[in-house]
């Protein structure tokens, strides 16, 4: 594996720098068998829903340990990734604690800025976690996260505008092209909003056309086989035909305002979506937002496996009420509160028989949905992957190359990114 040092250095170095995360605060203990001191939490999700909970979720804690301070820092996804490795290797400012995107952790952890979590309080119930769930926190024989949230994607459908258009939900791609065209002819408006900044939603696309981007267990780059050819030509059919609307920039404000305004009547998006949109005024009453699968390609019916872990830094200087944290917040309640107030899928099997979870209709359908999901490749360099592809991805729907330059020009980039694959 790539690294400027070795991991183990790096740990011990960062466990030691005086500048680490939480220098300038008490650094906390377990005198007495008490927890005490700081722990500074950067929580990456949604502002205005999701970051509402977690919040509350973590005052709960402190109300649990009196003596710990929770910092609680909302981070824009965006920016987490990178501020965190900056901070990270400058030994300065990073947290104690990290809700870290499924592909970031083996990254980080090869990186050397995370605690092995094996033999710790974060680990409690290990056995009760979703197997695919547990696959993204676990890098060369160690668990460095614990999983809080798991997710995939689905077709999220304006049920009213279906009825009126006289469709049903597509089940694949042919079915989404006849039912757009009669959404515009019955409605005047367009049936699928394809988010064209973020090649998070191509993915769908790709697994449906029997492509992936890499294959980890023969080292091989798989995007710029003919499936993959396949898959940036279906989704420029979409655009090209007039069954979609993309953007280049600002995909996730436009997507949402379109869908929840009216204008389009599908978006491809996942549960972390869903408290979101029904503030929208489509949405007032909440029986009209329709969740199918996404629609097949010519190949298979696919959609990515995501979620989000919680890390503990390594050079935090309170590791035991970090690690408390951490399994406070990935706790069956914890799991079961972000069920029914956010309809977030938990990773634990038992939070599923709570009624929070049983009560929401979207965990409900997303369950078996994320049982069939594609992992992604839990590889180091797996978070890296996105940039080319958006690269391309954005210029193949917006006119700017070929589907098979798009194709070949990732796969160029990927073989520079991962030495010694073919």
């Amino acid at each position: 594996m790539r690294r400027g040092i070795t991991a183990t250095a790096l740990v011990a170095a960062l466990a030691l720098a005086a500048t680490a995360c939480g220098s300038d605060d008490e650094s906390g203990g377990t005198s007495s068998g008490e927890l005490s001191g700081t722990v500074t939490w950067w929580d990456t999700s949604s502002v205005g829903s999701e970051d509402k909970v977690f919040k509350k979720l973590a005052e709960g804690f402190e109300k649990e340990h009196p003596k710990v301070d929770v910092k609680y820092v909302n981070v824009p996804f965006g920016d987490a990734q990178n501020k965190f490795k900056n901070a990270a290797q400058a030994g300065d400012g990073a947290p104690d604690v990290i809700r870290s995107e499924v592909a970031w952790t083996p990254d980080f952890a090869n990186l050397g800025y995370l605690a092995p979590l094996d033999g710790t309080a974060a680990l409690k119930n290990q056995d009760d976690f979703l197997k695919q769930a547990v696959a993204s926190t676990e890098y060369e024989g160690k668990t460095y996260a614990v999983p809080q949230v798991i997710d995939s994607m689905g077709m999220f459908y304006n049920k009213k505008l279906l009825k009126e258009a006289g469709v049903e939900a597509p089940a694949n791609l042919d079915d989404l092209k006849t039912a757009a065209k009669k959404i515009k002819d019955k409605t005047g408006k367009t049936g699928l909003y394809l988010r064209g900044d973020d090649p998070y939603y191509f993915l769908s696309f790709l697994y449906g056309e029997g492509g992936d981007l890499v294959d980890a267990g023969t080292k091989s780059v798989t995007v710029d086989q003919p499936e993959g050819v396949k898959a940036f030509k279906a989704v420029k059919d979409l655009v090209d035909d007039g069954t979609a609307k993309t953007d280049a920039s600002d995909g996730w404000e436009n997507m949402m305002q379109s869908f929840k305004n009216g204008d389009v009547a599908m978006m491809i998006n996942g549960p972390w979506a869903v408290a979101d949109t029904l503030t929208g005024e489509e949405f007032t009453d909440k029986d009209n937002l329709g969740i199918a699968t996404v629609p097949a390609g010519s190949a298979a019916q696919g959609a990515p496996q995501g979620g989000h872990n919680l890390a503990v830094y390594a050079g935090s200087k309170n590791l035991d009420a970090s690690y408390a944290f951490v399994e406070y917040m990935t706790s069956v309640d914890s799991q079961a509160t972000a069920a029914g107030e956010l309809n977030l899928l938990p990773t634990r099997t038992s939070a599923y028989a709570k009624k929070e979870a049983v009560n929401s209709e979207i965990v409900g359908f997303f369950k078996p949905v994320v049982e069939t999901a594609v992992e992604r490749p839990w590889i180091p360099e797996g978070g890296s992957l996105f940039e080319p592809l958006r690269v391309e991805y954005t210029k193949v729907l917006t006119g700017q190359t070929t589907p098979e330059k798009a194709a070949k020009s990732t796969g160029d980039s990927y073989r520079k990114l991962l030495e010694g694959w073919k």
